[in-house]
C-alpha cells in the first residue's frame, strides 16, 4: 500500500516538475525543476528494484548534464524571456498542428506498446538461459565500461570539456564587443 502511494506521489512529482520545466519564464527555475523532475524519476527508477539505473540518472543527468546546462545558461546571461510575440506569431499555433500532435502522440503510444511487449518476450528469452543476475550486476556493467567501451567513456569527457571550454571562450569574445 505504502508503495504503491509512493509511485503516484513521486509519478505527480515528475509529471509536475516537467510541465513547470516549459512553462517557466526564467530558465534558472526551469532548471532547477528538471533537475527535480530527474530526482522523482530516480525515486521510480528505486521503486521498481533498478537501483543502478537510479542512481545513473542522478549521477549522469542530474549530475553532469544539469550542471553543463546550468553552467551555459549561466554563461550565456540569458534573461526573461517575453513571450508575447511569441504567442501570436508561433508556427505551432497554426491550424492543423493539433491533428499532426495527435498523430505523433498515436505513434508513441504504438511504440509503447510494442517496446513493452518486446521487453517481456527478451525477459522470457533472458530468464531461460539463466543469466539475469549477470546483467543487473553493478560490477559487470562497470567492467565492461571500463574495459571494453573504456575509449568511447573517455572521448565523451573529453568532448563535453572541449564544449565547455568553446562556451567559455565564445562568451568571453561577446563581452569584448
Amino acid at each position: 500500500m505504502l508503495e504503491t502511494v509512493l509511485f503516484y506521489v513521486f509519478a505527480a512529482v515528475a509529471i509536475g516538475a516537467s510541465l513547470l520545466v516549459i512553462g517557466q519564464r526564467n530558465p534558472m527555475y526551469s532548471i532547477m525543476l528538471l533537475i527535480a523532475s530527474f530526482g522523482a524519476l530516480s525515486a521510480l527508477y528505486i521503486q521498481l528494484d533498478a537501483p543502478f539505473v537510479a542512481m545513473a540518472q542522478i549521477i549522469v543527468y542530474a549530475g553532469a548534464i544539469m550542471v553543463l546546462f546550468l553552467f551555459v545558461v549561466m554563461l550565456l546571461n540569458a534573461p526573461q524571456e517575453d513571450a508575447a510575440q511569441w504567442d501570436r506569431t508561433h508556427p505551432l499555433r497554426r491550424p492543423g498542428v493539433g491533428r499532426f500532435g495527435a498523430m505523433l502522440a498515436a505513434l508513441l503510444i504504438v511504440q509503447l506498446v510494442w517496446a513493452l511487449v518486446r521487453v517481456s518476450d527478451i525477459g522470457a528469452a533472458v530468464g531461460a538461459r539463466g543469466d539475469v543476475a549477470e546483467l543487473s550486476s553493478v560490477r559487470s556493467v562497470g567492467r565492461v565500461l571500463f574495459t571494453d567501451y573504456m575509449f568511447a567513456f573517455e572521448a565523451t569527457s573529453i568532448l563535453i570539456l572541449v564544449a565547455m571550454v568553446g562556451a567559455v571562450l565564445l562568451a568571453a569574445r561577446e563581452e569584448h564587443r
